[in-house]
């Protein structure tokens, strides 16, 4: 029999995965000079790397502000709220749309900058300069911004095309595998959204042992698994700029996209498995019941192809993936019995059967 590990990221203080990636992008921002304390960190994110952002960011002296898609659990605009960052929710829309939530957020982080250096200005002038009207000092006209007054500038985390975020896996999540199994694993799974964890810990794992097999496991509506096993993510009437609206059509939440990261692309990988809406929701309940494991719907289709690449190697092999966050964030949607009866996605096995398995 094969032996599946999964990595209980769910765990960390943040309860997921993008703990990791939201130090490091802080970090090195800090380092470099690009964030300062005082700063507000804004991000674009479908839930959980803003969550992790929220929780580290005040610790490093900083705010954060997130726009996130209207259509995400709401759940986690409460848990980013009670954590005291801003939130702004947005529709769905293609990345290539100015109204994309990444987009937005990257217009955030620059008035915030814009913000910071006109206080900043205005801090620097002598009182000579500024303008005496009927007794009462003028600084120039009143700056409508969704930050403070004394914001201390603004930076976006980028966590899609910052390279922090496969440099935190690349680091610490593939060299932690490796530890912990001694080295003694024959492959790795995990589905892909910016595409930092697979890249980060595939990369780790194969320069260790080139014969550690590496996989991705896709959900629906996302091209990474065309790429991967073709080449070719799409055809050209296919193309997310093409598309009016959100392009995935899944349930999951956080993985798959219909483009090429930085991130991603720094991956090696040796093939792609497809998983589907209604494996992902079977195989949530099959670990709650036969391990009392409570997943969210990433670490649910990260164990379906962890399955699926036992199915192609066969016995004998260790096998590990990512837990990536807790079933408590996906409480009114991918735990919903009324929203999964809606999408015809009501789970009915009482094992693997849905995988091929008796």
């Amino acid at each position: 029999m094969p032996l599946i590990l999964g990595k209980a990221e769910f765990l960390n203080p943040g309860g997921s995965v993008k703990d990791r990636v939201a130090v490091k992008i802080i970090e090195e921002a800090l380092e470099s000079g690009q964030l300062a304390q005082g700063g507000v960190v804004t991000e674009g994110s479908a839930g959980s790397t803003a969550i992790s952002l929220a929780t580290v960011a005040p610790a490093y002296g900083c705010k954060c502000h997130v726009v996130i898609p209207d259509d995400v659990a709401i759940e986690k605009s409460q848990i980013l709220e009670a954590l005291g960052a801003t939130v702004e929710r947005v529709r769905p829309v293609s990345i290539t749309h100015k109204d994309h939530y990444v987009n937005v957020a990257r217009r955030r982080a620059l008035e915030a900058k814009e913000l910071a250096s006109k206080n900043r200005k205005v801090d620097q002038m002598d009182a000579k300069d500024l303008v005496q009207v009927n007794g009462f000092t003028s600084e120039g006209d009143e700056q409508n911004s969704v930050f403070s007054s004394d914001c201390k500038g603004g930076f976006f985390a980028d966590q899609f095309e910052n390279l922090a975020n496969f440099r935190a896996h690349y680091e610490g999540t593939g060299s932690e595998i490796w530890e912990q199994t001694g080295g003694k694993l024959h492959a790795f799974v995990a589905a892909a959204g910016t595409g930092g964890t697979v890249a980060g810990v595939s990369r780790f794992l194969q320069e260790k042992d080139p014969n550690i097999k590496c996989f991705l496991i896709d959900p629906p509506g996302s091209g990474l698994f065309n790429k991967v096993t073709r080449g070719v993510m799409y055809t050209k009437e296919e193309a997310e700029g093409r598309r009016l609206k959100n392009p995935f059509d899944t349930i999951t939440e956080g993985i798959g996209i219909n483009r090429l990261t930085q991130n991603f692309m720094m991956a090696e990988l040796d093939g792609a498995f497809r998983g589907t809406d209604k494996e992902a929701v079977e195989m949530s309940r099959f670990l709650l019941k036969n391990d009392g494991l409570f997943v969210g719907s990433s670490s649910a289709m990260n164990c379906v192809g962890a399955v699926r690449v036992a199915q192609s190697i066969g016995s004998g092999h260790t096998i590990v993936t990512i837990l990536c966050d807790s079933g408590m964030r996906h409480l009114s949607k991918f735990y919903d019995a009324q929203y999964l009866a809606q999408h015809g996605l009501t789970p009915t096995a009482t094992g693997l059967e849905f995988l091929g398995l008796q």
